[in-house]
C-alpha cells in the first residue's frame, strides 16, 4: 500500500481545528447545510464566494479532511501569519503569476490531498457586485489532476450568535471534458445559485 505523503502544517491543522470548531459554532452560530456531498477521500478542490478572512473556518467545520487553503501574501506578514502557516495554508503571491503556488497546490491534489480556494480570488467587498468574476485557477487545477470541485455558497453575518451566517454545499462535479470557460461557467453559477437558495430561506424565516 502507498505511503500517505504528509505536507506542512497537518500537525498544526490537528492539533489546532477541533478548538476552532467548538469556539468558532458558540460564538457565531453558522448553518451548515448539505455537508455531507463533500468526499471523504481522493483529491477535492473545495471552492467558494468571499465575502470574510473568517470563510475558511465554514468548510473546516465541514469536514474532517486536511484543508490546505490558498491564502494571499499579505496574510503571511501579518499578526495571523502564524495560524496561516501552522494550519498548512499556501502563500499565494497576487502580484504574480504565482507558479510556485500552484504547483503546491497541485502536488496535494495529485497525493489525494484537499484544496480551499476561492475562485474571485479576493474578498468582495462592494455592495451591488453579487459575485465577482472568476480566475481559471479552480478549473484548470482541477483538470490537471482529475480532482472533483466541491461548490459551496455563503451568505449572511460574521456577528456574535449570528442568526442568518450559512454556508451550503452543492453537488461536486468533475471537468472531465469540459474547456475550462464551460467549467468555469458552470462553477460561478453553481455557487450563485447556491448563495440565492440561502437568500431565499432566510427571507422564509
Amino acid at each position: 500500500m502507498k505511503k500517505k505523503k504528509r505536507f506542512k502544517g497537518e500537525i498544526g491543522y490537528f492539533m489546532l481545528t477541533p478548538i476552532m470548531r467548538v469556539l468558532f459554532r458558540l460564538y457565531y452560530n453558522p448553518t451548515i447545510i448539505n455537508k455531507k456531498v463533500i468526499p471523504k477521500k481522493g483529491p477535492i478542490l473545495i471552492a467558494g464566494n468571499h465575502k470574510h478572512v473568517y470563510d475558511q473556518c465554514l468548510t473546516i467545520m465541514a469536514t474532517h479532511r486536511i484543508i490546505h487553503y490558498m491564502a494571499k501574501k499579505e496574510y503571511f506578514d501579518g499578526k495571523m501569519a502564524w495560524f496561516f502557516k501552522l494550519v498548512g495554508c499556501i502563500s499565494v503571491n497576487r502580484q504574480i503569476k504565482d507558479t510556485h503556488a500552484t504547483e503546491q497546490a497541485l502536488e496535494i491534489l495529485r497525493n489525494d490531498g484537499a484544496i480551499g480556494l476561492f475562485p474571485e480570488g479576493t474578498r468582495n467587498k462592494t455592495k451591488d457586485v453579487f459575485l465577482l468574476p472568476f480566475k481559471f485557477g479552480t478549473v484548470s487545477m482541477a483538470k490537471k489532476t482529475n480532482a472533483t470541485i466541491v461548490p459551496f455558497g455563503l451568505t449572511g453575518d460574521y456577528k456574535f450568535r449570528s442568526k442568518n451566517l450559512t454556508i451550503r454545499y452543492g453537488e461536486p462535479f468533475k471537468v472531465g471534458d469540459m474547456d475550462l470557460e464551460t467549467a468555469n461557467k458552470k462553477l460561478y453559477e453553481e455557487i450563485k445559485s447556491l448563495m440565492e437558495k440561502n437568500l431565499e430561506e432566510e427571507k422564509k424565516q
